[in-house]
């Protein structure tokens, strides 16, 4: 059964048209994109994907950047449990990049001002050392773990440290008579 020259023609218009859709759905798609990275280059929210895990991270680095450290927090903490390994690695370098800057901001010679940037320190290495479990090929995160390694004591203040023991500071009480 041979097509004629007329369904033939028919055939050809209506996969141009939609080539052509399709091309134009592309091209208007990639200026989406184009307005979105720029949007998260200006720290600006961005007016498409408003709920994907780029513009949500975005939106959590640059508040971050401007200091407001408890919603950045909140906002990674809630990113963290979403996404690929490579980008609950960068979420979880960015929590430890804000503890270690609250850290150093309240870095001070009182006791209890040290004790709580010594606190702040020890919950930006865990974040660390979580960051490199997700994805080791971070070369920042090592470098900032590294570095805060230097600062911190070599022998914890007791109460300050990362298990949920609170070390001396029950003093000798003993644990679990009656």
């Amino acid at each position: 059964m041979a097509l004629s020259a007329k369904k033939l023609t028919w055939i050809l218009a209506a996969v141009a048209v939609a080539s052509a859709a399709g091309a134009g759905w592309q091209f208007q798609r990639m200026r989406q994109i184009e307005a979105f990275n720029r949007a998260v280059t200006e720290g600006k929210t961005p007016l498409t994907d408003t709920q994907s895990f780029e513009a949500r991270f975005s939106t959590a680095y640059w508040l971050a950047h401007n200091a407001r450290y408890k919603e950045s927090s909140l906002l990674f903490l809630q990113l963290a449990e979403h996404g690929d390994a490579n980008q609950r690695s960068a979420v979880q370098h960015n929590i430890g990049n804000i503890f270690f800057q609250r850290g150093l901001a309240i870095n001070g010679a009182s006791l209890t001002v040290r004790a709580e940037a010594e606190y702040l320190l020890r919950q930006a290495k865990t974040a660390y050392v979580q960051s490199l479990k997700l994805d080791n090929s971070h070369w920042d995160t090592r470098h900032n773990l590294d570095r805060l390694l230097t600062m911190l004591p070599a022998t914890p203040t007791p109460g300050v440290g990362e298990s949920d023991t609170p070390g001396l500071i029950m003093g000798n009480i003993p644990v679990g008579l009656p």
